[in-house]
């Protein structure tokens, strides 16, 4: 990186975080702090109000603000298909400040920049399945709960889990604390402090109802990060299967998110899976029909042998 590319980045820097210190900056852009001092001398000659305090860092004056000079291709590329991603997966309201994002983007793009940009665009393609793009239902309670967490106020919904719980129930109301929202694997999830619970859960927008806003208010803890958090692992059902080696390459490209390992062996492909219960798999294995064999546990073997008797029946 040259000096005038790296005195433009420490000034996006300042602008990004409060308070930086010198030797963050040297090891950010892979230089000497005395560099670094040179750098800030240059910065505050050209007029860029810096402000420096001992053993603290540096900061920018309060109120200076630089907006970026150019955009590469490249840059310009992520930034557009960002905005196509955002059009087509975020609420109304995000697609309509993507559209006008993209138009602000495209305007400030050197000639030369936007026909490179343009070219590699139609190279490129963000293709969503129909069971990928989010359903209107789910785009306005992604809008209602997206509100909720800027304003930190509760919510309450119906919930419906995918399977029963130990008391057959699948049905509960839920009032909860939104803390944030997850896209995981093609659908959106919300992390909430539930009331019910009393702790952390996560749950698909897919299955809630008559969401509604509270006037109760909640304060977001300090230590929470979303980008950190990890849901707990309770998936303790070991399952292990085998499938025919002539369908291996169509179970690898499936992706199933309880697939833990995969190994090929002379009688065919064997994958290990962990699952809360076994219903999970159940259509699944299910699905692959005579090409796949339970080898454990023998509970899950006389689940699918009694659900195999049970089609037999019907035909």
């Amino acid at each position: 990186m040259n000096k005038t590319d790296r005195l433009l980045a420490i000034v996006l820097e300042l602008q990004r975080k409060e308070v930086v210190r010198a030797e963050d900056l040297a090891t950010l852009f892979e230089t000497s702090v005395r560099t670094i001092y040179r750098d800030i001398q240059s910065l505050s000659e050209a007029g860029v109000p810096i402000i420096g305090a001992p053993g603290t860092g540096y900061s920018l004056m309060e109120g200076y603000f630089l907006p970026p000079i150019s955009f590469t291709a490249p840059e310009a590329v992520s930034l557009l298909i960002g905005t196509d991603f955002i059009e087509q997966r975020f609420d109304d309201d995000y697609r309509v400040r993507a559209q006008t994002a993209r138009g602000k983007i495209e305007a400030i793009l050197p000639e030369s920049v936007h026909n490179e940009t343009s070219r590699i665009r139609k190279a490129i393609h963000l293709l969503i399945s129909d069971k990928q793009v989010t359903p209107s239902k789910e785009k306005e309670y992604l809008e209602k709960i997206r509100r909720a967490i800027l304003d930190e106020r509760k919510i309450n919904f119906h919930y419906a889990k995918r399977f029963a719980d130990s008391e057959r129930n699948r049905h509960s109301v839920r009032t909860v604390a939104p803390y944030g929202l997850v896209l995981v694997q093609g659908s959106w999830m919300l992390v909430a402090r539930c009331d019910l619970r009393q702790d952390i859960r996560h749950f698909r927008l897919s299955r809630m109802t008559e969401l509604i806003d509270l006037e109760e208010r909640f304060k977001l803890p300090a230590h929470f990060n979303l980008r950190e958090f990890t849901p707990p692992d309770d998936r303790h059902l070991r399952v292990r299967l085998q499938f025919n080696l002539d369908i291996a390459d169509k179970v690898k490209e499936s992706n199933y998110h309880y697939i833990e390992d995969m190994e090929e062996h002379q009688n065919g492909l064997h994958v290990v899976l962990r699952v809360r219960q076994m219903d999970e798999l159940l259509q699944w294995v299910l699905g692959w029909g005579a090409g796949v064999i339970v080898l454990e546990p023998e509970s899950f073997r006389n689940r699918i042998r009694e659900e195999a008797q049970k089609m037999l029946k019907r035909y």
